[in-house]
């Protein structure tokens, strides 16, 4: 398999970085937990630099994370790997072609424990870039490509806060800036792309409250805690 030369540090991160260095929330032994997988899409931008991800934004009008920005995924069905499961949902959301994708890497399991499901971040490149589009307009509002480039720019960054007092690192992305990532999506971001050096300094302190249509149907997270400490939605 060959990567482009700006993703060789991501496959790299991948086989060094440990479950600790993403969250400090593992599935307790013996728990049963649900499975789920996510696809984490890289893809190639024109000129140099870094690629882009692709994220999904969910329906507004879902009962459980209404609006929240997320890598395409779900759960694991019985039989399938996460790899699988992962190229199915991204498929199944976005009609993403598996045979366009290399997979090459997944990152440690990772417990959420407000949902209790343990997911698996598989990490995907897209090497025959195709189409992809809204499927079903029941579960995806909108789709982003999102440059690693501008999701590192320190004017993208913010700490989110939600109605609980639970602070955590969220990103501002589309043309306007105006659509907020954050929770799990944006915390596996932000520690992978710390673990990379990717990351800048940035105003910790410019806080954003999520807007009305996110908090429907949105569990409370646990506690508060500091930007890029916690990654549970």
């Amino acid at each position: 398999m060959s990567l482009p030369g700006w993703l060789a540090p991501v496959a790299q991160a991948a086989d060094a970085i440990t479950v600790h260095e993403l969250t400090r929330f593992m599935p307790p032994e013996g728990t049963d937990a649900r499975r789920g997988a996510v696809l984490m899409l890289f893809a190639d931008l024109d000129g140099d630099g870094r690629g882009e991800l692709v994220l999904t934004e969910r329906a507004h009008h879902m009962r459980s994370h209404p609006g929240q920005v997320s890598f395409p995924g779900g759960g694991i069905d019985p039989g399938e790997s996460a790899v699988e499961a992962a190229l199915r949902e991204a498929e199944e959301e976005i009609g993403l072609d598996p045979a366009e994708i290399d997979v090459f890497g997944e990152l440690p399991e990772l417990w959420l424990p407000p949902s209790n499901f343990a997911v698996t971040p598989v990490l995907g490149y897209w090497r025959e870039r195709g189409h992809v589009h809204v499927v079903s307009t029941d579960e995806v509002h909108a789709i982003h490509h999102v440059a690693i480039d501008e999701l590192m720019d320190p004017e993208s960054r913010i700490t989110v806060r939600h109605p609980s007092g639970w602070l955590g690192p969220g990103f501002l992305i589309g043309p306007e800036r105006d659509v907020i990532l954050w929770g799990f999506t944006a915390g596996i971001i932000a520690r992978l792309f710390d673990f990379l050096g990717w990351s800048s300094e940035w105003d910790t302190a410019r806080m954003r409250d999520l807007p009305d249509h996110m908090l429907q149907g949105d569990p409370t997270p646990t506690a508060p805690t500091r930007p890029n400490t916690r990654f549970e939605e």
